[in-house]
């Protein structure tokens, strides 16, 4: 991130945390000590020359350091990109707070695991509500009752199940409606009774008539609680017209709330089993998602007669944001791609299988690399700002006629050529990543390039941001050596021995991984 946002200014950023004592370096090449802790924003001195130190914005505890140009313009600069640091940063925040609620509902979905096998329910709730509807209020002599369920989306009471009248065309009850009787039970989570022949049993604002055979009627708040949680109302249950007098007993509403209880736990045995029911579908459509994804990625089949390539892409979660695509241009000429959408899951995978679509139309189309991620930006400039995302993106053309390899490279720090002997060519940015970029900044290179030994080595962050349980990152320099050890080697041999390093390497990984090597 701060290589890109460092290329957009023209500048070098890295990014301070306060942790109470000093600065600690949170993004940025290390450069071995943190600077002094400022007061305010301006200008500090550092090792190799001044620096500009900004607070992030409203992310408490973050500095901006902006270094590598004239002193008059490190503020200027650092004032264009802090706004973005500031969005990345508070993402990142909600990410996580995001993740510890899925977490704690996850924790909660066992525990009810737990109670649902204790009560043994093996029935569906529309079942158990029926059958429960019927038996109480043939018990209790009522010729009418209902049970209604709390819908947490909509935030109203459904009826589940009816014994006297017909289910049919009954609609929700808003939980705030004052005139219910079902939603003032809800609210308040207590019984409400009407009995015309005792007054100590009357509900003074329910007891006006309501449209039923007889007076009487009884409303029982339908609660479920776990051990250690706070008991909830998931619905009510209500009996009306009661058989042989108008009124329902004490031993009448005892027994309606001991059953009530019962009716909780079903209600909540069924909202798992139906969560499960959704989850299973969830990852049936993430392993369905994923398969796709991967097939969206070109077989290095595609070059084979003017190339070898070898390349593996494994997102985070089931879906990424990493992509690449290669294809003959004619005249013994490939183009390559590789790029990495700033973020993973589901909205990167999104925005990656538009870019999929539209390189291969435009790599087609277009005579120079510059141009292809012009076109690129412009086809999905409106997708870009709607979501505001971003991407970095490396597309090269090798010429093997020529000998030559140009590029243009928005944002993407890890591109090299590999010569047979020395040291790795790093193919340096050209502009910044797309959806930073403006119409016109995308610039082309051109490297000279020796056929049957020169590789190129494209890479994405999440491959080299990989740390060990020290905290240690797997690392460029790492990758690097092992690529420059087996240069001679085949790529697919180059490719399968980093992803092993690095599998050995580090921890679960946290952002996806791609890594392409290739010889013309």
């Amino acid at each position: 991130m701060v290589d890109g946002l460092g290329a957009l200014v023209g500048g070098r950023v890295r990014l301070w945390r306060f942790d109470g004592r000093a600065l600690r370096l949170a993004a940025g090449p290390d450069p071995g000590s943190g600077p002094a802790i400022p007061r305010e924003a301006g200008l500090v001195p550092a090792h190799g020359g001044t620096i500009w130190l900004e607070p992030v914005g409203d992310v408490e505890g973050f500095w901006l350091e902006m270094a590598g140009l004239p002193e008059g313009e490190l503020a200027a600069a650092a004032a264009r990109i802090i706004p973005l640091v500031g969005a990345l940063l508070d993402a990142e925040r909600q990410g996580a707070y995001l993740a510890e609620e899925l977490s704690s509902r996850y924790q909660e979905i066992d525990l009810l695991y737990a109670i649902s096998e204790i009560l043994g329910q093996t029935v569906q709730l529309d079942e158990a509500t029926q059958t429960i509807a019927r038996e109480v209020s043939t018990v209790v002599g009522a010729r009418r009752a209902s049970i209604m369920v709390f819908d947490d989306s909509a935030g109203v009471l459904r009826t589940v199940a009816t014994r006297g009248f017909q289910l049919d065309g009954l609609g929700p009850v808003r939980v705030d409606d004052e005139r219910s009787v079902a939603a003032r039970v809800y609210r308040e989570r207590r019984v409400v009774a009407f009995d015309p022949s005792t007054p100590e049993l009357v509900s003074t604002d329910c007891g006006e008539p309501r449209g039923y055979r007889g007076q009487a009627f009884l409303s029982v708040p339908i609660c479920y609680g776990v051990p250690g949680s706070p008991v909830r109302c998931v619905g009510v249950i209500n009996l009306t017209d009661r058989l042989g007098g108008d009124r329902f007993t004490l031993s009448d509403r005892k027994l309606v709330t001991a059953v009530a209880n019962q009716i909780g736990a079903a209600v909540e045995n069924s909202r798992l089993v139906e969560r499960d029911r959704r989850q299973q579908r969830l990852r049936h459509e993430l392993e369905l998602a994923h398969d796709l994804q991967l097939k969206l990625l070109p077989s290095p089949a595609v070059l084979q007669g003017d190339a070898e390539v070898a390349a593996r892409c494994y997102p985070a979660d089931s879906v990424g944001g990493d992509f690449y695509t290669f294809s003959r241009l004619g005249r013994g000429q490939v183009g390559v791609m590789l790029g990495d959408v700033a973020s993973h899951g589901f909205s990167a995978a999104l925005v990656m299988a538009l870019v999929m679509s539209a390189a291969g139309i435009h790599a087609a189309a277009s005579v120079t690399p510059d141009e292809t991620l012009a076109a690129l930006l412009d086809s999905l400039s409106t997708e870009l700002t709607t979501t505001d995302m971003y991407f970095s993106v490396f597309y090269g053309v090798l010429d093997p006629l020529a000998g030559r390899l140009s590029y243009a490279n928005a944002g993407h720090p890890y591109a090299f050529r590999v010569p047979r002997f020395g040291d790795p060519e790093r193919l340096e940015a050209t502009a910044p990543p797309l959806g930073l970029a403006t119409p016109g900044s995308i610039q082309r290179r051109q490297v000279p390039w020796s056929i049957d030994h020169d590789l190129l080595v494209l890479w994405t962050d999440g491959l080299v941001d990989a740390r060990n349980a020290a905290g240690e990152p797997f690392g460029e320099q790492r990758l690097l050596a092992t690529v420059c050890e087996r240069r001679t080697e085949r790529p697919e041999a180059i490719v399968a021995a980093v992803m092993a390093e690095a599998e050995g390497f580090g921890s679960q990984p946290i952002d996806d991984r791609t890594l392409l090597v290739l010889r013309i």
